[in-house]
């Protein structure tokens, strides 16, 4: 099972689909499904299925350690990972304040919790984002360089009630997401 731990943004799809549009004529951008949109808290990759009842345990677990109640975030600000001259990955932003602290307490309370378990540790500093396209050539890089340095979209805000750990299926027309387990905050 290819699984990830994440917050989905459920009732946002048609706004991040707006924010899509803007960046519809950039060559070689391949969209991500805005009704799948997530926050990815942590990538565990290809998993035995014989972990999932201890990774369960570990992750309500984690949830309880971060000691996060139910907060509001405000998705919005565009930005490119690994940066403007070479990009991979257009995103959305979570707002500074608005649900940015909260995000970073969950990833950091699973990323102990599941490093712990034999889980991989993140390679890059936890930036909590919604990918909107991933760039598979750079015909399009100038028309994102410009939308990043011009453009400040406002998506939306959202209760943040649960974690959820979700399986990534891999089909030829993208990605499909089932949710294995949900954690309350």
């Amino acid at each position: 099972m290819r699984l990830f731990v994440s917050v989905d943004l459920d009732g946002l799809g048609d706004e991040i689909a707006a924010v899509q549009e803007r960046l519809a004529g950039a060559e070689g951008l391949r969209f991500t499904d805005p009704s799948q949109a997530h926050v990815t808290l942590k990538f565990l990759g290809d998993t035995d299925e014989s972990r999932l009842p201890a990774l369960r345990e570990e992750l309500a677990a984690a949830v309880d350690d971060a000691d996060v109640d139910p907060f509001e975030a405000t998705v919005g600000g565009l930005g490119v990972f690994p940066h403007l001259e070479y990009i991979s990955v257009v995103w959305l932003g979570v707002r500074e304040g608005a649900g940015d602290e909260e995000l970073t307490e969950l990833h950091r309370a699973i990323e102990d919790r599941t490093v712990a378990m034999g889980f991989d540790p993140e390679e890059h500093e936890f930036t909590p984002h919604v990918t909107l396209a991933r760039m598979e050539h750079a015909g399009g890089t100038d028309l994102v360089q410009t939308a990043v340095r011009e453009t400040d979209p406002d998506v939306g805000s959202l209760t943040v009630s649960e974690v959820r750990l979700t399986e990534s299926r891999l089909e030829a027309d993208g990605p499909t997401y089932e949710t294995v387990a949900a954690f309350p905050l």
